[in-house]
């Protein structure tokens, strides 16, 4: 298929794709389709860990197909949804989908209007819509389609997409989505969306915010997220969470670390190993933060 041209395109065309396959484990048909599109999805959110070590580590977080599949394709890494969605979005355009990369707002629960830093994209596919949401670090393990009031069982995990009613911003005709998913606790707003496209220069626009604002949740802590069909890990700063699918009582179990232990947890349990130099300015960084 033909996509849009220069700015408008996801590049595709510099996408190691036999490389990226490899490191989501994905092995088979690579024609568009519905289950190439879930057995893609699945393979990333459960191979590519959710970080933000480079900013805690005093980097910036470069975009474009060629930096981020270099972080989390060749070194292994991994990275937060600006990063993730391109990844995946320049793997769409080269398999040949049909797709809209959109923007949401983080809610997690709080009705305070946030700025819109998350990346996810809608799919075109064997004649339906579906979302895909591979960068926020707690799945969906598999797309969800794009109907108003659609649940998603997945192993224990469960989704829920929801059209929000009236006009989104007073804006007539103007449609605004809120994507749930079940926790502990009962079912959590996760971020809401609009239908307007967005582009590489707007997740530019949202990574420099992300990355660089002393209000963004991500310029003062390290935080990483590996999710599995059956488990949740979260490292945030030195307290390790695990949240388990089950939803048995004991569904989240919480340790707090060593700031000397989080590279050893890092490698083993996340995935992401770090050079000896990055590893000890991070257990310097955490010990300075835990004071």
């Amino acid at each position: 298929m033909t996509h849009p041209p220069g700015d408008l395109a996801w590049q595709g065309e510099l996408l190691d794709l036999d490389a990226y396959l490899a490191r989501i484990g994905y092995e088979g048909d690579r024609s568009p389709t519905l289950e190439t599109l879930r057995r893609l999805q699945g393979g990333h959110v459960t191979s590519i860990p959710f970080e933000n070590l480079e900013i805690f580590l005093g980097r910036p977080v470069l975009l474009g197909v060629e930096a981020v599949q270099d972080k989390l394709v060749r070194h292994r890494r991994g990275g937060y949804c600006f990063e993730h969605t391109e990844l995946f979005a320049a793997a769409l355009e080269r398999l040949g989908f049909t797709f809209t990369a959109l923007s949401a707002r983080v809610s997690l629960g709080f009705d305070k209007l946030l700025p819109a830093t998350h990346a996810l994209v809608r799919v075109e596919v064997d004649g339906g819509l579906w979302i895909c949401d591979v960068g926020f670090g707690a799945g969906p393990l598999a797309p969800l389609p794009f109907e108003d009031g659609a649940e998603a069982e997945q192993g224990g995990w469960a989704y829920r997409l929801e059209r929000l009613t009236g006009d989104a911003g007073g804006l007539p005709g103007a449609q605004e989505w809120a994507l749930h998913q079940r926790g502990p606790e009962g079912w959590l707003r996760r971020h809401t969306f609009m239908l307007a496209p967005s582009y590489r220069i707007d997740y530019e626009v949202g990574n420099h915010f992300v990355s660089t604002h002393p209000n963004s949740p991500f310029t003062g802590r390290a935080y990483s997220q590996r999710y599995a069909p059956d488990v949740q890990y979260q490292l945030d700063g030195t307290r390790l969470t695990a949240t388990h699918a089950d939803g048995r009582a004991d569904a989240v179990e919480v340790r707090e670390l060593e700031p000397g232990e989080v590279p050893k947890v890092l490698a083993e349990t996340f995935g992401v190993e770090l050079a000896a130099a990055d590893a000890s300015r991070l257990v310097g960084e955490l010990s300075r933060a835990r004071g």
